[in-house]
């Protein structure tokens, strides 16, 4: 066995170049011929000095003897010599499983003296990849246009997503360090460009639409479900710079309180057993609302079916957006808009009772529209609400304390003009909390704010302590001296 160079003039351009193979001599009858062992391609790093260390390694490796003279290989092509070990490994077990071999040889071997060489993981990869043929997705990816490098590449990305979710450069090191995908679709990972994974998301993001049409039907067949409901949500991410070359990066409300980052919103359809039917990007600062129509009105076209039941949140359940279903033949089921809900406790339905939880229901039907109102009611959802409510409110009160408090300290706010204007930010920041509150700015002889909660924030549960909702801070002594008023607080009882 040894290293061979051969020189191979291009066809597009005439120039020649070298490529490497590992080949052995074999006698036929009177007659010795080389054979190709493994092509080594024209990207063969190893210099000339270490052929013969490396031949040596690899037929030790490969025929699993002790050399009695090692071979003085530099580490660093130790990888390489284990790589084409494993190949050639490959090939062997191939060809005598095809009967052109010697075909089975079986060993006693003890356990003990196993010795570990390039050790991959191969469950989840086997899992995955018998899923991925399952479904026809390998033989999608030839119909699309993938060449056979192309296709490996797209199969060990959707793989890695599953097996170790993470970036391009991750999945790269993954590939060619822990995993043994390589061998279970006959590719050498070590032989691909890092820049290959990142092309190859950019074909498979090209061609999305139709992968998910394909997938989703696929999915159907093989499991035989019905489209009964189909569920529709948004959310957004965002970017830590400034994304210049993405269209859809775009400053908006961002869900992570990341609104000074541009963000791009990310939609997705799926139906009631979990499948995704469709998913969109779209730009950060779209409306919500608007992008209904948009993704679902590509899965009505063509249909010959009952359109099923879509399930939104409050967030694009608008007037609009439910017309629009109506229009569409889509029942719906949604999370109302409406501030005022007229849930008439007596009215309502038990429908679950666990010591202090209770659930209520109560069932209404506009007779004009023929639609079905559904009002809930929860104990634990009311005490949650009740208390992020105080939180708010509390929290409120300490702000227009501190403005207040302010009035009669150096070099705190005490201008009119600046102190409404704070006011009104202090509104608009704890919005949900100052409804409850009436607050009165004096401005006479000094500025003074007063403060009362006019009406309360939701019925307290019977037995507890409340505290009133009138305050005065910030004015005068009633005596006509400089120091101001100390805080007071009423206690009343809860009905």
């Amino acid at each position: 066995m040894y290293i061979r160079r051969t020189t191979i003039k291009s066809r597009q351009t005439g120039e020649p170049y070298y490529t490497y193979r590992l080949v052995e001599s074999i006698r036929e009858g009177k007659q010795v011929r080389q054979r190709t062992l493994l092509n080594l391609g024209r990207h063969f790093e190893v210099p000339r000095e270490q052929w013969g260390a490396l031949v040596q390694r690899i037929e030790h490796l490969v025929g699993g003897q002790q050399d009695l003279v090692p071979a003085y290989l530099d580490a660093r092509w130790e990888e390489a010599a284990q790589r084409y070990a494993a190949q050639l490994i490959h090939i062997q077990a191939s060809v005598d499983e095809s009967g052109s071999g010697t075909g089975a040889d079986y060993h006693t071997v003890d356990v003990d003296s196993l010795e570990l060489l390039r050790p991959r993981s191969v469950a989840i990869e086997h899992v995955a990849l018998a899923a991925l043929r399952q479904v026809g997705l390998d033989k999608q990816l030839q119909a699309l246009g993938l060449n056979g490098p192309q296709r490996a590449a797209a199969i060990a990305t959707l793989v890695a997503r599953m097996a170790a979710p993470g970036s391009e450069l991750a999945t790269f090191s993954w590939l060619q360090h822990q995993s043994a995908l390589g061998e279970l679709i006959d590719y050498d990972f070590l032989g691909m460009e890092l820049k290959a994974l990142y092309r190859i998301s950019d074909q498979l993001l090209k061609h999305k639409t139709a992968l998910e049409g394909f997938l989703y039907e696929q999915e159907r067949t093989l499991f035989d479900f019905e489209e009964i409901i189909t569920l529709y949500d948004l959310t957004n991410t965002y970017f830590e710079g400034t994304a210049q070359n993405n269209a859809n990066a775009h400053l908006g409300k961002s869900k992570e309180k990341r609104s000074d980052c541009p963000l791009v919103t990310l939609a997705l359809v799926l139906d009631a057993s979990g499948f995704p039917k469709r998913s969109e990007i779209f730009a950060g600062n779209i409306s919500e609302p608007k992008t209904l129509s948009m993704m679902l009105g590509r899965l009505t076209a063509g249909r010959t079916d009952n359109a099923p039941t879509v399930v939104l949140d409050a967030g694009i359940a608008t007037e609009e957006n439910i017309a629009w279903l109506v229009q569409h033949g889509y029942r719906y089921l949604v999370v109302s808009r409406k501030r005022h809900r007229e849930f008439d406790p007596d009215a309502a339905v038990l429908i679950k009772e666990d010591g202090e939880l209770m659930i209520r229901a109560q069932r209404r039907v506009n007779t004009d529209t023929g639609e079905v109102q559904l009002y809930c009611h929860s104990s634990a959802r009311e005490n949650k609400e009740r208390g992020i409510a105080e939180l708010f409110a509390k929290r409120f009160e300490e702000a227009l304390e501190k403005l207040a408090e302010g009035l009669h300290k150096k070099g705190a706010l005490k201008r009119y003009d600046k102190v409404l204007e704070r006011l009104g930010r202090l509104r608009e920041k704890y919005a949900r909390a100052a409804q409850y509150y009436d607050v009165t700015v004096e401005h006479e002889e000094s500025t003074a704010i007063t403060w009362q909660r006019i009406k309360p924030i939701a019925e307290t549960p019977p037995g507890s302590i409340a505290y009133a909702p009138t305050k005065r801070i910030g004015t005068r002594a009633p005596c006509g001296g400089p120091t101001p008023c100390s805080p007071t607080w009423r206690r009343c009882s809860a009905r």
